[in-house]
Parts: structure tokens; C-alpha cells; sequence
């Protein structure tokens, strides 16, 4: 038996609202937010160029520009139509146009020298997530941050979206009791997952592997949901299906021999947008966005799983798949009084017909529009009784799930609408970081390692 009750968004449980956690970013001027942006391709282009102008123009203005790519910031400038500089030397924006906020949207290796150099010239940070990709790089920006005095802000959009505060109302509410595992698989399917192979991503040394630059997401989610942090994991992983995986490889799709007969064969030139930031101004620095995923310079992982424990003593099972049929996600809270579960986009769970290839669409979309007669849905198990409760919330397209939208707007507006800790900053950034670094060196050495061994920071078994 059931009984379902519809959440809306709210805090409705007793969460623990709190004025902003990063004061020095709150305008209390009454004047417009002055960004600066490091890094023009799809991703700070599109959420933190495009979308925020068009959302919160009215209260945030570009003051600067930067990238290396002289042809592709060209492009962005004139499609955010903002009359800003731009640069093509970091610290000479930074001295110029004297930001409120640096947004770092770069390659994830170099994010920390642009968080580094930006505290360092007494200007606050937003960055998208990983906050970085190793444990050397993390310890300068923590290092950094505490001698400057400003913050930085870890830009950990999934926190925000609707279904996922829901799912952090009832553990707050402590629904099933004392948690005491998690199972959480995620599933990226062949375009989707396909798509990372195909960009710097499928190389170790820009992304950290999709332990780092992916998971870090789900990482964080975990952590926040848990409300405590890791202390030891082991893990697994190979690439099995992409890279050196198959009988013939090109350079790039769009003039590959291969095409014809590559289920993988994807043709940009589909995409205006994409031609025009990436197939256009190829000849400044090189980078195919096309690239071809069975390339033999692919050395990340595209199968993973580790089992994650926490300092309250919580034991976490996760899993990543790369090649999957569907995309999507489900995760299991088991507690000392019942179990928690949910998922999105499963469709054997879901009963909806669904476009992989739209969906993908979809997701990188900024729309923040609930989907008409669509919802989430939450079940609530109780032991030793026959009835469960299902839990439902609207389902939001587009934007991770709202979160994009939301995510911002507390930043730039709402800054006192702070619920559970939910905005992010560097410890929260290193603690996601730190379960994927620890990961890989999981691998490579066939033992659990702790994250003692990579920071100085010590696990909190209660974070908050």
C-alpha cells in the first residue's frame, strides 16, 4: 500500500536557514554585481555568460573578458552583447576592470591558478566545479583563501535543484532514522557519456579523470546529503569501451573515413553554436571539439566504482557507467528505522518514453520550466510496516534540474535564502575532490587509501 504526498519547495521540515555564508560577497551598495569571466567555451559561455545575462542582468554587469582563444572570445562577446574588454592576460583584467567576482570556467587543471591569482589580487571567486584535480592544487587554494581573506564559491548546481533539497529535507528530518549505508549508481549514456571522450576531458591531466571532473558532482551531493565527510575509499576502474577499445580511430568526426560505420560518429556541423566556438577558431590553440573518441590518447577511466566511508560511519557504495542505453540516476539511504529511495530518468521506474539524444539536449539547457503533469517521486519505507509513503515534487527541465537558475539567483539576489548550508565553498570543494583523488590513487595502487593521506584537513563526522 501507498500513501503520496506532493512537496513543494520549501524548507517545511525545520531547516536551518541562515544569512549567506560568504558575507564579502553580498552588494549592499545598491550598484550593479561587476563580474569578470576566465574562460569562454560552452560552459561560461552559455550558464555564466548567456544565461545569467538574460536572468540577472539587472543586477550583475561584465566588466572583463578572458581566454586564450582570441577568435572564440570575439564570438562570446558579441553573443552576450556586452560592451566589456576582453583580455587575453588574466592579472592585467583582474587590475583593470577591479571585479566584485572572478568566474573561472577554464580547463579543470588550471582552475587553480586563476582562483589562486584572483584571491591573491583581493577579488572573491566563483568556480565552476572541480574545484580542482589533485591534492596539491587543492592545498594552494585553501592555503590562498585563508591568507587573502576572501572566499570562494564552489559552483555545485545539483544541490539546488528541487528534488534533490526534497531528498535532503527528509534526511534532515532524520525520516528512516540513523543512516547507516547508501547505494548510488549513476548512468551517463552513449551521447552523453560518449561526449567526454570526445573533449579534453578523456585526458587525465585536464579533467582528473571523470572521477574528479564528473563524480566531484555526486560527490558533493553525498556529502551534503549525509551532512558528514569522507575519511577512507577504496575503488575500481578501467577504460573498457572507449580510447584504444576498438579496430579503427580517426582525428575528428566531421572528415573522419570512419563515419559511415561508426555508431559513435557525430556531426557538429549540426550545431551552429558549437561550430562557431569551437570549429571556427580551431586554428588559435588546436582544440577538436569532434575529436574522436576511440583516440589512443584517452587514459581516463570509463567504469567505475568505489565504496566510500564516512566519519559518522556511514559506508557508501557508488558507481559510474560511461555507455549506458539510458541516463540517469537512483540512490538507496538505509536507516536504523526504514529506507529512503529515489531516482531520476530510470525508465523502467519512470514508465515515460524518453530521447536519449534530447534528453542530453535537455540537460545542457538552462530552461527553469516544470515539466506540465510531471514529477519526482520519493519513497519512504518504513521497517515492519506494510504501507510506504511516496513523496512527489515537480520535475524541472533542463538547467539540472533547476538547480542552475536557483544556484545563482543566491548568489546574486537572494542571499539570505540559504537552507541546509547549501551554498558551497572550498572545503566542501576539496572534501568532493579529495573522493575521486583518493580513488585513482585507489587504483593504481590496489589499496583503500584515507584522506589523511591527501589533506591536513581533518573529516568532520557532523559537518554542521
Amino acid at each position: 500500500m501507498e500513501r503520496r504526498k506532493f512537496l513543494g519547495y520549501t524548507v517545511a521540515t525545520g531547516a536551518s536557514l541562515m544569512l549567506h555564508p560568504f558575507a564579502s560577497f553580498a552588494n549592499t551598495t545598491g550598484a550593479k554585481i561587476k563580474l569578470a569571466m576566465i574562460g569562454t567555451g560552452h560552459r561560461g559561455s552559455s550558464l555564466w555568460g548567456l544565461s545569467l545575462q538574460k536572468n540577472f542582468g539587472e543586477v550583475t554587469e561584465f566588466v572583463g573578458l578572458c581566454d586564450i582563444n582570441p577568435g572564440r572570445l570575439a564570438f562570446v562577446k558579441e553573443a552576450m552583447k556586452v560592451n566589456c574588454p576582453t583580455f587575453s592576460d588574466f592579472e592585467k583584467m583582474i587590475r583593470d576592470t577591479k571585479p566584485d567576482y572572478v568566474i573561472v570556467t577554464t580547463v579543470d587543471a588550471t582552475h587553480d591558478e586563476f582562483i589562486v591569482k584572483a584571491l591573491e589580487l583581493g577579488v572573491n571567486v566563483i568556480t565552476e566545479k572541480p574545484m580542482t584535480t589533485d591534492e596539491v592544487k587543492c592545498k594552494r587554494i585553501l592555503d590562498a583563501e585563508k591568507k587573502s581573506g576572501k572566499k570562494v564559491i564552489v559552483a555545485f548546481n545539483y544541490r539546488h535543484s528541487v528534488h534533490n533539497m526534497q531528498l535532503k529535507e527528509l534526511l534532515t528530518a532524520n525520516r528512516v532514522g540513523k543512516i547507516t549505508s547508501v547505494d548510488f549508481n549513476w548512468y551517463l549514456n552513449v551521447y552523453h557519456g560518449a561526449d567526454y571522450f570526445r573533449r579534453w576531458h578523456g585526458r587525465m591531466a585536464k579533467g582528473g579523470s571523470l572521477w574528479v571532473h564528473k563524480a566531484t558532482h555526486h560527490f558533493d551531493l553525498l556529502n551534503w546529503w549525509l551532512n558528514s565527510e569522507p575519511v577512507e575509499v577504496m575503488a575500481y576502474g578501467s577504460l573498457d569501451h572507449y580510447g584504444k577499445n576498438n579496430s579503427f580511430r580517426g582525428t575528428k568526426c566531421r572528415d573522419c573515413e570512419h563515419k559511415s560505420n561508426c555508431k559513435f560518429y557525430w556531426d557538429i556541423n549540426k550545431d551552429q553554436r558549437l561550430v562557431d566556438l569551437y570549429v571556427k577558431n580551431e586554428q588559435h590553440d588546436g582544440y577538436i571539439r569532434d575529436g574522436c573518441v576511440w583516440s589512443n590518447e584517452i587514459d581516463i577511466y570509463d567504469k567505475m566504482s568505489a565504496q566510500i566511508v564516512y566519519a559518522n560511519g556511514v559506508t557508501a557504495n557508488y558507481s559510474l557507467t560511461t555507455y549506458s542505453p539510458y541516463e540517469g540516476w537512483q540512490i538507496a539511504f538505509n536507516g536504523m528505522k526504514g529506507r529512503i529511495e529515489t531516482w531520476e530518468d530510470i525508465p523502467y521506474l519512470q514508465k515515460t518514453p524518453d530521447d536519449q539524444a534530447k534528453r542530453h539536449a535537455v540537460e545542457m539547457s538552462n530552461a527553469d520550466d516544470a515539466v506540465k503533469g510531471d514529477v519526482r517521486e520519493i519513497l519512504v519505507m518504513d521497517n515492519f510496516q506494510k504501507e510506504y509513503e511516496i513523496f512527489t515534487t515537480p520535475k524541472i527541465a533542463g538547467g539540472h534540474g533547476g538547480g542552475d537558475i536557483r544556484m545563482q539567483r543566491r548568489m546574486f539576489v537572494d542571499t539570505n535564502d540559504n537552507p541546509h548550508h547549501i551554498m558551497a565553498g572550498t572545503r566542501d570543494g576539496a572534501m568532493s575532490i579529495l573522493i575521486g583523488i583518493a580513488a585513482r590513487k585507489s587504483i593504481k595502487e590496489k589499496r583503500p587509501v584515507k584522506i589523511s593521506e591527501l589533506t591536513d584537513l581533518v573529516p568532520l563526522a557532523n559537518r554542521f
